[in-house]
């Protein structure tokens, strides 16, 4: 038995290994026939593997913050309506090579629920990548400088979402719009992009030196395209102000003043989770 334990740790199913061996040391399972046992040891060997994939592709995505559609607050006022964005989240557009835009202004979350999108697509098989601008722009001109600028351009091509945050936050000079143009050609109605910007699209244009490249790269992108557009207060105000008020309560409710050389542990705070927004 044990080269066949050998054989398995080279073939790396440590899944399957570990099956056996539970199976091996717990009497429950004996009175299984052998396929309900085959199945359970390949269905351990299945997940594992599906797990795996899964952390690759979460890596391979480089989101800011993973966060799920449970820590989404759609209770506050900034246009973002929970049916609409639960459609977004499964990926149907995708399928149809389709651009979603996410305007809005600053601190509203745009980011964040880009980010949201963007993990939940992961976890249903999709590969993403996700990137500032500015970033992006910089990391393809390196390339160019240390020869791996075919490689980048082939892998920004394969993704199945190209998550591009602060779009046209900063102008975009002659050389910068080419190369902006050139990836987005590449993925014209061959894979999706998601842009989450402060600029509405009118406003886009201008933000591009050359006038040309610019109608090149708008006619990429907002004809065909979905659009989010969010308002309202930044959501770092607004999680501010939600914790002075139940720093408030818990003083009127303790019957004590407030006393401004008060320990940590004198007053409640918001619980910054790597999941919440407005963090």
């Amino acid at each position: 038995m044990q080269a066949t334990i050998d054989q398995l740790q080279q073939m790396k199913l440590t899944g399957l290994l570990e099956a056996w061996r539970e199976q091996q040391a717990l009497p429950t399972y004996h009175d299984l026939s052998f396929d309900e046992r085959l199945a359970l040891i390949v269905e351990r060997e299945y997940i594992r593997r599906q797990n795996q994939r899964l952390q690759r592709r979460l890596r391979q995505a480089r989101l800011p913050v993973q966060a799920t559609l449970d820590a989404v607050d759609f209770d506050v006022p900034r246009g973002l309506q929970k049916l609409q964005f639960l459609e977004f989240a499964q990926g149907h557009w995708l399928q149809e090579n389709l651009c979603l835009v996410l305007m809005g202004p600053t601190g509203v979350g745009k980011s964040f629920l880009a980010s949201v999108l963007a993990n939940h697509l992961c976890k249903q098989g999709h590969t993403v990548r996700y990137i500032k601008t500015a970033d992006l722009v910089l990391e393809l001109k390196l390339s160019k400088a240390d020869g791996s600028y075919p490689k980048l351009r082939k892998q920004l091509a394969a993704y199945d979402l190209l998550v591009l945050d602060e779009w046209l936050r900063d102008p975009l000079s002659l050389y910068e719009a080419r190369e902006v143009l050139d990836i987005l050609d590449e993925r014209f109605r061959k894979a999706s992009c998601l842009f989450a910007t402060q600029m509405p699209v009118e406003q886009w244009h201008p933000q591009i030196q050359d006038p040309t490249l610019a109608d090149a790269i708008l006619d990429r992108i907002v004809h065909d395209a979905m659009k989010l557009s969010l308002r309202g207060e930044s959501m770092r105000k607004l999680t501010s102000k939600l914790n002075k008020q139940q720093e408030n309560n818990h003083e009127f409710k303790s019957g004590e003043e407030p006393q401004s050389g008060a320990t940590q542990n004198s007053k409640p705070k918001a619980q910054k989770g790597k999941g919440n927004e407005g963090n």
